[in-house]
C-alpha cells in the first residue's frame, strides 16, 4: 500500500470562455470553489498532499485562504507556477507566445514537487467523492511505473446546456485498457442525439461512450516521459496557439508500449463549468449534495 498519495490540481487556465478565473470562483455561500470540494473528497479518501498548478493571475488572497485551510486541516500543500519558460531549452525564443503550453506542460511543471503516485484533475471539474475512493484503491493495487489509471465518465453526463464542449472519446480493449483517446470538439446535443461536426457533417456519438475528463492516475515515472515528449513538441516548431496536451502524451506512451492505462467508469456524477451560465447548474447540484449530508455547509469548519 502506498502511504502517501498526492492530488495534482491544474488551475493555471485563463478561463476565456468563462470570462474569469473560474478555478477560484466560489460556488455556494461558503465561498469554496470546485477545487476545494475536490480537495475535501481526496482527503477523505486517504490523500494527504495537494499540489496546485497556477498562473500569476491567481490572487494572493486565494493563496492565503488555502494556505490557512491546509494548516488548520493538517495537509501538505504546494503551489507551483506554470511559467512559459519552465522546461524550455536554453535560448528557446518564446517571446511571441501568449497562451500557456497546455496541460501536458502543466503536469510537467510539478515534477520537482511530486515523488509519489498521484491523481491529476482539472480545477474547474467536480468528479465526485467515489472517484477519489476508486483512485486511492487503484494506487494501492495497480499503479506502477508501467501502469497508469483513468476514471472516465459517460459522455451524456458531461455535456453543457450552454454550448458545445470538447471531449476525449475513449476506445478500450476487452480488458478495459485504453487503446486511444480521440479528442473531438463541437460536441453538443442536437434533438435527441449527441453529435460533433467533422468536414461539415454531423457525426452521432453514443450517449454511454466513456470520455476522458482529465482524471488520470499516474506514477511519478510519467514526468521523465513528459519531459522528453515536450522537448519533441518544441522541436516540431508548433504554432503560437498550439498546446502540449496530457492525453496526447499518454497516447504516445501507449503507442510506444511504455505504459498501459486501465480505465474504470467513475461511479460519481461529473459536473463542470465551461461557460459562465454553467455555474447555476453546479450550484444547484452542490446544494442538493449538501442537503443529503454528503458535504457540510462549510467544508472546513
Amino acid at each position: 500500500m502506498n502511504s502517501k498519495k498526492t492530488l495534482l490540481i491544474l488551475a493555471g487556465g485563463l478561463g476565456s470562455r468563462y470570462k474569469g478565473l473560474k478555478q477560484v470562483d466560489g460556488i455556494l455561500e461558503n465561498g469554496s470553489p470546485i477545487l476545494e470540494y475536490s480537495i475535501y473528497d481526496a482527503l477523505e479518501s486517504g490523500f494527504s498532499k495537494i499540489v496546485v498548478i497556477v498562473n500569476r493571475l491567481i490572487p494572493q488572497s486565494y493563496i492565503d485562504r488555502l494556505n490557512t485551510i491546509s494548516k488548520e486541516k493538517h495537509f501538505e500543500l504546494h503551489w507551483v507556477y506554470q511559467e512559459k519558460e519552465s522546461f524550455l531549452p536554453a535560448g528557446f525564443d518564446f517571446s511571441q507566445r501568449e497562451k500557456p503550453w497546455g496541460t501536458g506542460h502543466a503536469v510537467l511543471c510539478a515534477k520537482n514537487a511530486i515523488q509519489e503516485p498521484f491523481v491529476m484533475i482539472n480545477a474547474d471539474d467536480f468528479y465526485g467523492k467515489e472517484a477519489y475512493q476508486l483512485a486511492s484503491e487503484e494506487i494501492d493495487l495497480h499503479i506502477s511505473g508501467s501502469q497508469f489509471g483513468m476514471a472516465a465518465y459517460p459522455l451524456e453526463s458531461t455535456l453543457s446546456g450552454n454550448g458545445s464542449v470538447a471531449r476525449g472519446i475513449c476506445t478500450l480493449n476487452e480488458e478495459n485498457y485504453l487503446i486511444e483517446v480521440e479528442e473531438q470538439t463541437s460536441i453538443r446535443r442536437k434533438g435527441d442525439s449527441i453529435v460533433y461536426t467533422e468536414n461539415g457533417n454531423d457525426i452521432n456519438l453514443a450517449p454511454d461512450v466513456l470520455v476522458s475528463m482529465n482524471f488520470f492516475i499516474f506514477h511519478p515515472n510519467v514526468f521523465d516521459a513528459l519531459e522528453n515528449h515536450f522537448d519533441d513538441f518544441l522541436k516540431s516548431e508548433p504554432e503560437l496557439s498550439e498546446e502540449f496536451y496530457i492525453p496526447s502524451a499518454v497516447q504516445r506512451m501507449i503507442d510506444e508500449k511504455k505504459a498501459k492505462v486501465l480505465v474504470k467508469a467513475s461511479p460519481s456524477q461529473w459536473m463542470g463549468v465551461t461557460y459562465a451560465d454553467d455555474k447555476s447548474s453546479i450550484k444547484d447540484f452542490l446544494t442538493a449534495e449538501t442537503e443529503k449530508n454528503r458535504y457540510p455547509d462549510n467544508l472546513w469548519n
